[in-house]
């Protein structure tokens, strides 16, 4: 294994005709807070050949980032790791970028064979030591996008004044996406607002009878219509809000593939959501968005950028960071929130982003 150096200023310079591995497998949040590595990179070294190591469920939204040359999704098992390794190793790649910092991401930047092989200093589980090269963290407390950005001035790497996103918003998955709503009566050219009830852990989730009299409020105050989104896992949850509510909202949870997320939510007038993947998607397209935060910090992973509101509970054990709720009253720094707070949030955001007469 090579010698590890730590630095902060250049030591590795790209050039066009680089090949980079970019190993970034999950969660979906982390992977769109990455979207702005790829775009500085390919504005000063657009020739740079750049293949993007993800996991297969979330490699239909690296497909729709811009800049990205090859996708190369993967399982997550020890045994096919190392096969990815191999493979990898053939490509002969000029460097590794590891942007997950854990041991299987490491020591998949070792077994890629890149000479060099960039991570930061403060990684967990032992994966520094398989980078040859280790950039220091000098403030923890900062947005995840800011903190991959920091990796760019040891690339000789220019960081950009303004992070970008881009997303391929092709017309094929546009069209696509107007098929899908239109079966469910829905019109995604017409102002609407999208929610999103899930998020992975349950201490993120704000209780389904507080959305349920947001729906309310919003269809008293004739607001909308309100599409509710997520993948399949959340039809339980929608079917649940039903029976909370008695008023109408389009289900989209399940109907579309995470490919055509971008196009559709950026077509969404403003957005109110649990801390959640579709959030971060949400907010890198810029889409103004009501966010609500209990257990997770915003300064760290909130959504990225102007024109958001994100509402949280003055608890002092937030954030915890916690799956796990060992609070009393459990989940207050959630359930502190009101649906008014929420809806007026939302009124906020849509005034401040409605089209000019």
């Amino acid at each position: 294994m090579s010698p590890i150096t730590s630095f902060g200023s250049s030591s590795f310079v790209l050039r066009d005709t680089a090949r980079l591995l970019l190993i970034k497998p999950s969660s979906l949040g982390d992977i769109v807070h990455t979207f702005p590595v790829v775009a500085a990179i390919k504005e000063q070294w657009p020739g740079v050949h750049l293949t993007w190591v993800v996991k297969r469920q979330w490699a239909e939204l690296v497909e729709r980032a811009e800049g990205v040359d090859r996708v190369w999704p993967v399982d997550m098992t020890v045994s096919n790791w190392v096969r990815e390794g191999v493979a990898l190793r053939a490509q002969r790649f000029d460097l590794a970028l590891d942007l997950q910092g854990l041991f299987r991401s490491g020591i998949l930047a070792w077994l890629s064979g890149a000479p060099t092989r960039l991570g930061f200093a403060n990684a967990r589980e032992g994966s520094p030591w398989f980078y040859t090269n280790r950039v220091p963290v000098t403030h923890l407390n900062v947005h995840a996008v800011d903190r991959y950005l920091s990796l760019l001035g040891a690339l000789g790497v220019k960081p950009p004044e303004r992070p970008q996103f881009r997303f391929k918003l092709l017309e094929e998955d546009s069209a696509a996406v107007r098929t899908i709503c239109h079966r469910q009566g829905f019109a995604v050219d017409r102002p609407w607002i999208a929610m999103n009830i899930g998020a992975r852990w349950p201490t993120k989730r704000w209780p389904l009878t507080a959305f349920a009299a947001v729906l309310d409020q919003l269809h008293a105050s004739q607001l909308g219509p309100v599409a509710v989104i997520g993948s399949s896992d959340e039809r339980r949850s929608t079917n649940q809000l039903r029976t909370l509510t008695s008023s109408p909202f389009v289900d989209l949870c399940g109907e579309l593939p995470l490919k055509y997320l971008p196009v559709l939510l950026s077509s969404a007038s403003t957005m109110v959501t649990n801390d959640s993947g579709p959030m971060h998607i949400a907010s890198a397209l810029g889409v103004p968005v009501v966010a609500l935060f209990g257990p997770t910090s915003a300064i760290r992973t909130g959504p990225y950028g102007d024109g958001h509101q994100i509402l949280s509970g003055p608890v002092p054990c937030s954030p915890c960071f916690s799956r796990v709720c060992r609070h009393t009253p459990e989940l207050e720094c959630l359930h502190v929130i009101t649906p008014a707070h929420v809806v007026d949030a939302i009124r906020l955001r849509l005034t401040a982003h409605a089209p000019c007469q």
